[in-house]
């Protein structure tokens, strides 16, 4: 299904009709399964997840807007719907609009406006999906920036396993960038049309959220179901309930599985790449991770260096975050002196690229000027003299932390010459009374710290 155009369901209780729209859409190259009404439809859209639904608003027994309410009851639609009626009235497009449904074709069906409909539901759909995957995109960090042979051979590796559907198994330290590296395997893979599911394997506490769940006539698709045609990633997969591992394993084994309360296997039809920032094989050993499940997923293995190792892009990576920001936050753009950039290529980065993300953010939103500066970087880093900090603060309680940032932040306004405490809380964005307090709260001594303060 990766190359398909679509798996349309249409449901209508005239042959004619039904028979019509599957030979068209068909010839279209789309897979096209029928229903003449709702139990018919209720069982075609359980045993898969539909692209697109056709829908006839009049039938007998159950109607086309009661089916389309129960549908969208939960969470809204899952698919975009098309209605068709020969004889529909203003009150049946406005509650058929009301929950969801993307438009209406008129009987006797027009062929041309037929497939032309079709084509822009899904492309809607398409695009929305899109720009949720930019979005998360954006917020999960960059593209595989870098010039380093660490970083070629990382995109070497990337670019050799999207050409293939076997699963994936990402590893490195925390914050390297394994979600980063998933996305740029599937936007280079054959299923890039298709959607990016990712699921934090850590947060699952029961089978319904990653499997789905069926009660009745309602059918909740899990991330499985969800990332049909398309990529699922599995993070912190060593965190995944023992019994969970069980059953996903199976899934994995037989290309298939049971949602939670249902009774028909569902196709699994998606790539799958997991991660974990931690050494798997020990997971093994001490039976936190089943050794099926490992091998099953540990086909293609990649490791994620640490930003240490490839510490000649951190300078394109600081370039990087600079332009997201300023383009996607709107915070003002500044440069970053080459004595700044050195400092920041010189730091550990026990964080890695998540960590240097933040510093550049922390950076752009604190700092004034036009320039980015060593002693700001400094600052930022937790390095100032006098100010207690190192990059071990990543280990500290969160209170801790960041109390170690707001007193380097604020000896370094300090170390600015001929600055007066109102110069001080202008610039920095406080009030004055503020600003005493937080001097106060931190234990500094505003004359002893630069002695070069007015009030």
């Amino acid at each position: 299904m990766a190359e398909g155009r679509g798996h349309v369901l249409v449901v209508d209780d005239e042959p004619d009709i039904r028979s019509l729209v599957t030979e068209i859409l068909g010839d279209e190259g789309y897979e096209v399964v029928a229903a003449a009404g709702a139990e018919a439809a209720r069982d075609l859209r359980r045993v898969r997840r539909p692209d697109l639904i056709l829908l006839d608003i009049w039938m007998p027994g159950t109607d086309g807007i009661s089916l389309l309410r129960e549908w969208s009851s939960g969470g809204g639609l899952d698919a975009p719907v098309i209605m068709m009626s020969g004889h529909g009235t203003i009150e049946t497009a406005i509650e058929a609009t009301r929950l969801g449904a993307y438009d209406f074709l008129e009987k006797p069906i027009s062929l041309a406006k037929l497939i032309l409909t079709v084509g822009r539901a899904l492309e809607a759909d398409r695009l929305a999906r899109e720009n949720l995957r930019l979005r998360r995109r954006t917020e999960s960090g960059t593209d595989l920036v870098g010039t380093s042979t660490a970083m070629d051979e990382l995109r070497d590796r990337a670019a050799g396993a999207a050409a293939h559907d076997a699963p994936i198994l990402v590893t490195g330290e925390s914050g390297t960038g394994k979600s980063r590296l998933a996305r740029h395997v599937h936007t280079l893979s054959p299923r890039r049309a298709g959607p990016f599911v990712a699921v934090s394997v850590a947060g699952l506490t029961s089978p319904e959220e990653l499997f789905g769940s069926e009660r009745g006539s309602t059918i909740h698709y899990g991330p499985l179901e969800r990332a049909n045609a398309g990529t699922v990633f599995l993070e912190d997969i060593a965190d995944m309930p023992s019994a969970m591992q069980a059953s996903f394993a199976g899934a994995l084994q037989n290309g298939s599985f049971l949602r939670s309360g249902g009774r028909d296997p569902v196709k699994v039809d998606a790539r799958i790449i997991a991660a974990s920032r931690r050494e798997l094989s020990a997971a093994v050993a001490q039976g936190e991770l089943h050794d099926d499940l490992y091998y099953l997923l540990n086909v293609v293995p990649i490791e994620v260096p640490p930003l240490r190792e490839h510490a000649e892009d951190v300078p394109a990576l600081v370039e990087w975050f600079i332009d997201e920001f300023a383009t996607g936050e709107n915070v003002p753009f500044r440069r970053c002196d080459v004595a700044a950039k050195n400092r920041l290529r010189n730091h550990r980065w026990p964080g890695n690229v998540r960590e240097l993300r933040n510093v550049v953010q922390r950076l752009l939103i604190l700092g004034q000027g036009p320039d980015i500066d060593v002693r700001e970087v400094d600052a930022s880093l937790g390095a100032v003299a006098g100010a207690g900090a190192s990059s071990e603060d990543l280990d500290l309680p969160f209170k801790e932390a960041r109390e170690r940032f707001e007193r380097a932040y604020l000896l370094h306004q300090f170390e600015r010459p001929g600055s007066s405490m109102s110069e001080i809380a202008s610039r920095i964005g406080i009030e004055r009374s503020h600003l005493y307090r937080k001097l106060k709260q931190l234990g500094i001594d505003r004359r002893a710290a630069g002695g070069r303060f007015t009030t």
